[in-house]
């Protein structure tokens, strides 16, 4: 396992969540500098905590240097420059997670394409930064002239999106197929690490692979469940997580489409977060679901974790959330089977309704009500 020096925010949600970031990555944090801001212009941080870091990266010689902000391809080289260190941001990080989680051959396009854009979005500093005779090794920069360094990173993207058209084109075959055979489709979603792989396993009888590392799902499994004799088909899908730039949620559009056209949204949420994780995480959700065109009329929140909390913790926190007057939640526990079912109960009575009301309002279009 490679060593690394994380440098993050100096809150305790911040750093565990860049902790795990690290753990998915393979990376073992032997020191972490917090700080409160890390958009200095030149570094990311002072010329001060840079020449502490210096003497600490002489004496434990890390492989890496973790800073967990997005940093400017200029920033990323100054910092190299003086550590002698690769230097991954927050955005390389989760890249790096990506292609080790990447099994299925689309969710392998999907990390490349993001892995293109980002390197897209450098190049022209990259090259900028070799024209004026800087070495920038740490940024893996070749002698290619700017235009055709560019044009090239420009033509892997359009063969790798025209490979993930032609694998949305057959996703959109499966849903055309999967309505004319009546099939109701349910969707989970939710932050990373909430226990939707656990909740999916549950709820399908599946043995999927679960994990408390973040990512652990890149690519949508879909399977068939029977709720009261009537059969669903279920979908696991990659898990948000805050600061996720737009144009890596774009690369799994192809994946992430599916919330687009499911019946129903299942959000999973870890409800044993402590009130601010709860609420980063939950806006951060709806964010993202909101940015993949959702409606808040089609989600059912799973409260995962329950058996965890007193009854009364629960209800704290549904009112943090805003989610007394809606009728659409239940606390449940992947891991213990607590109200599995009755989940299940409550979305076959949501698409029933919605049914009902298709029914009787012909021609109407309307999404589910409370």
């Amino acid at each position: 396992m490679k060593s690394a020096i994380l440098i993050t925010y100096d809150k305790d949600d911040v750093i565990n969540e860049a902790k795990g970031l690290c753990d998915a990555a393979g990376l073992q944090v032997v020191h972490i500098i917090k700080q409160k801001f890390l958009k200095k212009p030149k570094y990311g941080i002072s010329g001060g905590i840079l020449e502490k870091l210096e003497e600490i990266s002489e004496k434990i010689r890390p492989d890496v240097i973790v800073f967990d902000e997005i940093l400017k391809p200029s920033q990323n080289y100054n910092l190299a420059s003086v550590l002698h260190r690769e230097i991954l941001d927050r955005e390389a990080l989760i890249l790096e997670i990506f292609e080790s989680r990447a099994s299925s051959s689309e969710s392998k396009l999907q990390v490349k394409l993001a892995q293109l854009r980002y390197e897209m979005a450098r190049a022209k500093e990259k090259v900028r930064l070799s024209s004026m005779g800087e070495q920038p090794g740490f940024m893996g920069i070749g002698k290619f002239e700017v235009d055709v360094y560019y044009n090239d990173i420009k033509h892997r993207m359009q063969t790798v999106r025209s490979k993930l058209e032609k694998a949305g084109k057959q996703r959109e075959l499966h849903r055309q197929g999967r309505k004319k055979m009546g099939f109701k489709t349910i969707s989970l979603a939710g932050y990373t690490s909430a226990g939707k792989t656990t909740l999916f396993n549950k709820m399908t009888g599946e043995t999927k692979i679960q994990s408390s590392e973040l990512f652990t799902t890149l690519s949508t499994t879909t399977r068939r469940v029977t709720i009261n004799q009537v059969p669903f088909l279920i979908s696991d899908t990659v898990g948000f997580i805050s600061k996720l730039p737009a144009y890596m949620i774009d690369a799994f559009k192809s994946t992430l489409e599916e919330l687009g056209h499911t019946d129903i949204i299942i959000v999973v949420i870890d409800i044993s977060d402590s009130l601010f994780e709860l609420k980063k995480k939950f806006s951060s959700c709806m964010r993202t679901l909101s940015e993949l065109g959702v409606e808040k009329d089609r989600m059912v929140y799973a409260l995962n974790k329950s058996d965890l909390l007193e009854n009364s913790e629960i209800e704290e926190k549904i009112e943090t959330l805003n989610l007394t007057d809606n009728k659409k939640w239940i606390p449940v526990s992947a891991k213990t089977g607590k109200n599995t079912e009755k989940l299940k109960e409550l979305i076959k009575d949501i698409l029933e309704s919605y049914d009902s009301y298709q029914f009787e309002n012909k021609g109407i279009e309307k999404t589910y009500g409370n």
